[in-house]
C-alpha cells in the first residue's frame, strides 16, 4: 500500500519544526508508521551538502551553485529515503521540498521557478506530496523568532528584502494549488496543529 507524502513549507521562523513534532505525537497516537526528514539533508550525503549550503563562511557561493546543491541533496533524499518509505506504506513528513527551491532560488534569487523545476525533475520523478502545509508568517516576525532561537545560517542572514521576496514567492508559487493547505502562522500553536490534524484525518482515514 502506497504511503502518504506530507511537506511542511514556510518562511524561516514560521514554526514548521514545532508543528512537525506535534504531528509526530498525533501519528504515534494513531499507531501510524512514519519517517521525518528535512531539506537540505536527510541522508549522509545530504547532510554534508547542507553543511556547505548553509555555512555563513561561503558567501561567495553563486546562486546557480546553490540551486544545484539543493537539487543534489533532494535527489539523494528521494532515492535513499522518501521513495522507499512511500512505497512501503509509511507516512513521510518532510521539512521543506522542491517548492522551497522554486521560491528561494527560483524567485528570491531570480533564477526562475521553471528553471528550478526543470533542474529538480530528474531527481523527483513522478513523486509529489499529497499535502503541502504552508505556514504563512510575516517575514519580520519569522526572523525575530529565528534570532531568538539560534545563530543564523547563511540564508537566514540574507537582507530583509530577500526575505520579503521569499514570502511573496511562497504566496505566488503555492496559491490556489489543490494540494496546498495555507495556514496563518500567527495563530496559536495548538490551533495550527488542529488544522493540520483535521486535514491529515481527511486524507488518511
Amino acid at each position: 500500500m502506497r504511503g502518504t507524502f506530507i511537506v511542511m513549507e514556510g518562511p524561516d521562523g514560521s514554526g514548521k519544526s514545532t508543528q512537525i513534532e506535534l504531528l509526530k505525537e498525533y501519528l504515534d497516537q494513531k499507531g501510524q508508521e512514519y519517517i521525518v526528514t528535512r531539506e537540505p539533508g536527510g541522508t549522509v550525503i545530504g547532510e554534508a551538502i547542507r553543511g556547505i549550503i548553509l555555512n555563513p563562511e561561503y558567501n561567495e557561493m553563486s546562486d546557480v551553485t546553490e540551486m544545484l546543491l539543493y537539487a543534489a541533496s533532494r535527489a539523494q533524499l528521494m532515492k535513499e529515503v522518501i521513495v522507499p518509505a512511500i512505497e512501503s506504506g509509511k507516512v513521510v513528513i518532510s521539512d521543506r521540498f522542491v517548492d522551497s527551491s522554486m521560491v528561494y532560488q527560483g524567485i528570491a534569487r531570480g533564477l526562475g521557478a521553471e528553471t528550478v523545476s526543470a533542474v529538480n525533475a530528474p531527481g523527483i520523478g513522478n513523486y509529489r506530496p499529497d499535502r503541502v502545509f504552508f505556514i504563512d508568517i510575516p517575514e519580520e516576525e519569522g526572523l525575530r523568532r529565528k534570532k531568538e532561537q539560534k545563530k543564523l545560517d547563511r540564508l537566514e542572514q540574507e537582507s530583509i528584502d530577500f526575505h520579503h521576496m521569499v514570502s511573496k514567492g511562497y504566496r505566488k508559487v503555492l496559491a490556489r494549488r489543490p494540494d496546498v493547505v495555507q495556514i496563518d502562522g500567527t495563530l496559536p500553536i495548538d490551533e495550527i496543529q488542529r488544522i493540520i490534524r483535521e486535514e491529515m484525518q481527511s486524507i488518511m482515514y
